[in-house]
């Protein structure tokens, strides 16, 4: 196998051919450790690694050999130092053990090859931690690769590997497979394993783990592989009726699909973006599905302050935990401005007024609840607009909690919903901007309707491919 055919597969397709003996798990992993280099000098999407050679897997698994990276927060696998994207960790901590999802991607036969750069905590849309320096979007490397999980969609999206580890507390798995053209479904709360270290309630319930893909039938299968409870879990979650990977194709039947572009914040979306969606709502009801415009109404500056609270309460156990693990003090000389700002305010913060929050949270939860009882499928954009320029997203700036975190979910404003909500949603690369920038489509559904999700996001990759086309940095141009 050449560079072209492997950067052509999903890993879906590179399982198959491993297992048939059409290539080799050390083939593949070869060609994977070329494409990381190859691209890495020019996005800078890699905190450590690549490895000499593969962690160890299930040779058995249903991807058993296919190359895989872990994003540097959260996941962490025994004897692989992680930073969490801060200089707090700068020599890195080594775990130990590995997290209950880490057990799962090597149950699952993933060869993991490298960690993937992330922001400060993962807390920016965008990936450029001083502790690694700017991660580059593949079709611009001018341009941000979109955050948290930054560094695993600039890999996927420039061929270096098939799908990778992601995270979500406010859009982190969508936003960067928005602006890398890629799939990433963010899953319902519970469904994909947070322990030990966390639980389900953790960024006040906003934080949810999976990957972001190249293909629908790819997320399909990796979350038949990863959906996995375990003993300790205080929450678990309803399972499917069948196996994710079946409903790749299945009919998803008349659906009531609400479709909604302007943002909840009142800020602007890009025309580009809008048209796109626009264009989605039509292909669906030529599918058809009814589509009508309706949205969910909430107060956006309560939601935005409570989410304020929830992510600065979050950051300062975070930081507090490393604290405790190094014995290094916290404070601007080793912290990135915002997160400093945000550890400072979440300190500060009382019982009553995470209480508040939470129950900001709760009405926004009860009403969209209520939303889905008349719509299947909520669809908006997934970003205002397609990737925007480094340095926009500075988490250097002076600026305080609250005003940070207007500044992320002004720019981002389709996403955050449905981490406090806990309800599923997927991004899909349906379209390019005139300047050849990838724009993605979100769809989102209630609780626990992943299986509704899929089968319309497999019926819209057939009818918008978006697979094919190709980055300006990809492994074939080296």
């Amino acid at each position: 196998m050449n560079v072209e055919e492997y950067s052509a597969q999903d890993a879906t397709a590179l399982a198959k051919m491993v297992a048939a003996g059409e290539v080799t798990a050390d083939e593949l992993a070869i060609l994977a450790t070329n494409g990381i280099n190859a691209v890495n000098e020019k996005i800078n999407a890699v905190a450590t690694g690549p490895f000499d050679s593969p962690l160890d897997y299930a040779r058995d698994g249903r991807f058993a050999g296919v190359p895989f990276v872990i994003k540097d927060l959260v996941c962490h696998a025994m004897g692989v130092p992680t930073r969490m994207g801060t200089r707090m960790l700068a020599d890195g901590i080594t775990p130990a053990a590995d997290t209950h999802l880490m057990e799962r991607f090597r149950a699952a036969g993933l060869a993991t090859l490298a960690s993937s750069t992330t922001p400060e905590f993962g807390y920016n849309a965008n990936t450029e931690a001083l502790v690694y320096g700017p991660t580059r979007n593949p079709w611009d490397t001018s341009r941000s690769a979109g955050g948290s999980s930054g560094g695993s969609a600039a890999l996927v999206a420039a061929g270096a590997i098939p799908m990778a580890h992601a995270n979500d507390g406010g859009g982190s798995i969508r936003i960067p497979a928005a602006v890398n053209g890629l799939v990433g479904l963010k899953p319902s709360r519970g469904r994909v394993p947070l322990g030990p270290d966390l639980d389900s309630n953790a960024l006040s319930g906003k934080a949810i783990e999976f990957a972001v893909t190249r293909s629908v039938r790819d997320a399909a299968a990796l979350l038949d592989e990863v959906a996995v409870s375990y003993p300790g879990d205080r929450f678990v979650i309803a399972p499917p009726e069948r196996p994710w990977s079946q409903e790749v194709g299945a009919d998803p039947g008349t659906l009531r699909i609400a479709l909604h572009t302007d943002t909840w914040s009142g800020t602007s979306v890009d025309p580009e973006v809008v048209a796109a969606v626009e264009q989605v709502a039509r292909t669906l009801e030529d599918a058809g599905h009814h589509v009508e415009r309706a949205t969910p109404t909430f107060d956006w500056d309560e939601f935005l302050e409570a989410t304020a609270k929830a992510w600065a309460a979050f950051l300062s156990e975070s930081v507090a935990g490393v604290e405790a693990m190094t014995g290094t003090k916290a404070g601007p000389e080793n912290l990135e401005a915002t997160t400093w700002a945000c550890v400072q305010y979440g300190r500060k913060l009382s019982t009553l007024e995470m209480a508040a929050a939470n129950a900001t949270f709760n009405v926004v939860s009860r009403e969209v609840g209520r939303f889905f009882q008349s719509y299947d499928v909520l669809l908006t954009p997934t970003t205002n607009h397609p990737a925007m320029e480094l340095g926009y997203l500075d988490a250097n700036a002076d600026l305080d909690a609250l005003s940070w975190t207007r500044r992320i979910f002004d720019a981002f404003s389709f996403t955050p919903l449905f981490n406090t909500t806990g309800t599923p949603a997927i991004s899909l690369p349906l379209a390019e901007s005139r300047e050849g920038l990838p724009i993605g489509v979100q769809l989102a559904g209630p609780m626990c309707s992943e299986s509704m999700l899929i089968r319309i996001a497999a019926q819209l990759e057939t009818a918008m491919p978006w697979a094919g086309r190709r980055p300006a940095v990809h492994v074939t141009n080296f």
